[in-house]
């Protein structure tokens, strides 16, 4: 890939503050083509439209609209994707997966490595920063985000 992933990081970045500033998990999402153009975006609302399966990346994989395929995209996540996004990329041939962070979450980006889906992990002190804030905040709701009673 010859995008710049850090500019591309740049986007999803934006989204989790907004879905931080509007009470929810602070977490973002785009999608890109290979040649960097921007097709959708969104973040985690699970709070805000009180629905579990609305994932930041799957926020910006509906909006990116339909197309015929996707083996020409870039999922871009704040954070390491969770098995149920993790399944979006695979169902879906996206090829590349930039990832901001997985020190406080580190869902399913080896399975997808080991099914051939290229990995740019780029350990962003900001989204780490997000993230470690928001649980240390918010730890009853970060559970349930994830999945877990604890």
């Amino acid at each position: 890939m010859d995008l710049d992933p850090a500019r591309l990081l740049a986007v999803a970045r934006e989204e989790a503050v907004l879905g931080k500033d509007e009470g929810g998990v602070p977490i973002g999402a785009a999608l890109f083509t290979v040649d960097g153009e921007l097709l959708g975006r969104g973040h985690n609302r699970r709070v805000q439209d009180d629905d579990p399966s609305m994932h930041a990346e799957t926020a910006a994989f509906r909006n990116a609209g339909r197309r015929p395929h996707y083996r020409d995209t870039v999922m871009v996540t704040t954070l390491s994707p969770c098995w149920y996004c993790s399944g979006l990329v695979r169902q879906f041939a996206i090829p590349h997966v930039v990832i901001g962070e997985a020190t406080t979450f580190s869902g399913g980006h080896e399975w997808l490595a080991e099914h051939g889906v290229a990995i740019t992990l780029l350990d962003d002190p900001a989204c780490v920063a997000l993230m470690t804030e928001f649980i240390a905040e918010r730890p009853e709701l970060w559970f349930e985000d994830i999945g877990t009673s604890d």
